[in-house]
């Protein structure tokens, strides 16, 4: 089985993420962060933007922004937000963006994946554009254990930690009223070098770390491309 799958009421995506439960999801400084890190009014495109959880406030904090997910009901979600329904490793929008955002430690995921997520990410990014990611704190990957805490109504207990390598595998429930839905999901660490060497691969370069847990950075171009149109 895949180490991504999921289970509960309502719909569950290819990687395992119940679009009932993430749509129930407040936001969580996700988009303050990003806010602080680009210029005002900067264009975003978000890959893997779910139900908009962070797309929403960015847009309100006035940015033009577009989503893409490849699931058509974490889209359904997103109300008048424009979106494409795509794969992060294969869109490609023929234009680009003064910012691209992947949050959600999806840069956590396996190597060759990762890879083709950066790809993506410069492809859609402007000359003088920022990537902003989100990655996994990376002391999580010695301590995690099972655990329980609530908030915002949300109960979320980390059931199962399996290591395998320097990989994490965990199973977490969330329970909301009397709803459960569970998600099991890995999570691969990405050390100095390691982040180095795959941005530069994408021909980007490691800008600026953006939170003092260094979970948030950006990355900027590497060499310049020829302009799209915006």
């Amino acid at each position: 089985m895949s180490p991504y799958h999921g289970s509960g009421p309502g719909e569950i995506t290819p990687d395992g993420c119940a679009v009932e439960f993430y749509d129930l999801l407040p936001p969580m400084g996700e988009a303050e962060i990003v806010h602080a890190a680009l210029p005002a009014g900067a264009s975003i495109l978000e890959l893997g933007c779910g139900t908009g959880r962070i797309l929403r406030p960015l847009a309100d904090l006035g940015h033009p922004v577009m989503g893409v997910d490849e699931s058509p009901a974490m889209l359904e979600r997103l109300g008048e937000l424009p979106a494409v329904r795509d794969r992060i490793e294969t869109v490609r929008l023929g234009r680009v963006f003064d910012a691209v955002l992947l949050a959600s430690t999806m840069i956590n995921t396996d190597p060759a994946q990762r890879r083709a997520f950066l790809r993506t990410c410069r492809e859609h990014l402007a000359p003088n554009g920022t990537a902003v990611f989100q990655r996994t704190a990376p002391d999580w990957f010695d301590t995690a254990q099972p655990t329980a805490h609530e908030h915002d109504g949300i109960r979320r207990v980390v059931r199962e930690v399996h290591r395998d390598g320097p990989c994490v595998d965990v199973v977490i429930d969330y329970h909301v009223g009397e709803r459960t839905w569970t998600h099991a999901f890995s999570r691969h660490p990405v050390d100095g070098a390691e982040l180095a060497g795959d941005l530069a691969e994408a021909d980007l370069t490691l800008g600026r770390w953006l939170t003092d847990d260094r979970t948030w950075f950006t990355a900027t171009p590497r060499t310049p491309r020829t302009p799209r149109t915006h």
